[in-house]
C-alpha cells in the first residue's frame, strides 16, 4: 500500500501577505491558472482564475548527490489534500511522470518514466524492493517535483 503525500499548507499559507514586489524579491512568480497548474498543496490542478504560485523547492534535502531544487507550483489559499491511501490524484494521473525511487541513504537506486495512468503498478513494483525508503514524482515534461510517496501498512 502507497500514500502520495501532499506538501504541508503551512510552508506556503504565508505568500499570500507578501506583495508582488516582495515575492519577485524572492524569486516567486505569480501566475493566473488556465486550469492546468498542479498545486503541490492541494494535489489537483488549481481551477481557472486562481493566482498560482511558482518557486523554487527543495524538495529533495537528504545529504547525498541527489540533494535537488526545482520549481513547484501552489496555489494561493490552496488546502492540504491527503488522496486515499493506493489513490493517485488525477493532477498526477493526467501526466507523464518520472518515478525516482529511493534508499534510506537518499541515493536513488531505481527509476522509470511512465504514463501516470500507470503509476499504481510502478509504485508497486518499487516498493517491493525492501531497500526502497520513499519515491518522488516529478512531472516528466518539465522535471518539476510533483510528490513524494511513502508505504503505508498493509491491512
Amino acid at each position: 500500500m502507497f500514500q502520495i503525500e501532499p506538501l504541508p499548507a503551512s510552508e506556503f499559507s504565508h505568500l499570500s501577505s507578501l506583495s508582488d514586489a516582495e515575492l519577485a524579491q524572492k524569486g516567486i512568480q505569480v501566475h493566473v491558472s488556465d486550469g492546468a497548474f498542479p498545486c503541490r498543496v492541494s494535489l489537483a490542478d488549481a481551477p481557472e482564475g486562481t493566482r498560482v504560485y511558482l518557486l523554487n523547492f527543495e524538495h529533495q534535502p537528504g545529504d547525498s548527490p541527489y540533494r535537488s531544487r526545482h520549481a513547484i507550483f501552489v496555489a494561493e489559499g490552496a488546502r492540504e489534500c491527503r488522496p486515499e491511501p493506493d489513490t493517485v490524484p488525477d493532477a498526477v494521473a493526467n501526466r507523464l511522470l518520472s518515478v525516482r525511487a529511493f534508499n534510506r541513504a537518499h541515493e536513488i537506486i531505481d527509476a522509470e518514466v511512465v504514463e501516470g495512468r500507470a503509476l499504481e503498478g510502478v509504485i508497486g513494483t518499487f516498493f517491493d524492493n525492501p531497500q526502497v525508503d520513499y519515491i518522488h514524482l516529478h512531472f516528466a515534461r518539465r522535471g518539476c517535483y510533483a510528490a513524494k510517496v511513502t508505504r503505508t501498512a498493509r491491512s
